[in-house]
């Protein structure tokens, strides 16, 4: 299982995350996504997700600590 992070300082609570996996993402009370269910949907899908995000404000990492998403900075 993949961990998953929103930075809420960043969401702009675009929804796209929302809609590409809503069983792993949800709006809070204040419009921002949030993590409901990181095993919610398969890996690629979150994924997905996490890169369709307009301001890269969601964070995936694998269960071996790689960062999946955004690509780590060499």
């Amino acid at each position: 299982m993949v961990k998953v992070t929103v930075n809420k300082a960043k969401c702009i609570g675009s929804g796209d995350c929302v809609e590409t996996a809503p069983k792993v993402f949800a709006f809070d009370d204040k419009g921002k996504s949030e993590v409901i269910d990181a095993a919610g949907s398969d890996d690629r899908v979150i994924v997905s997700a996490a890169r369709s995000c307009p301001v890269k404000a969601i964070t995936v990492v694998d269960e071996a600590g790689q960062q999946l998403f955004p690509p780590p900075r060499p």
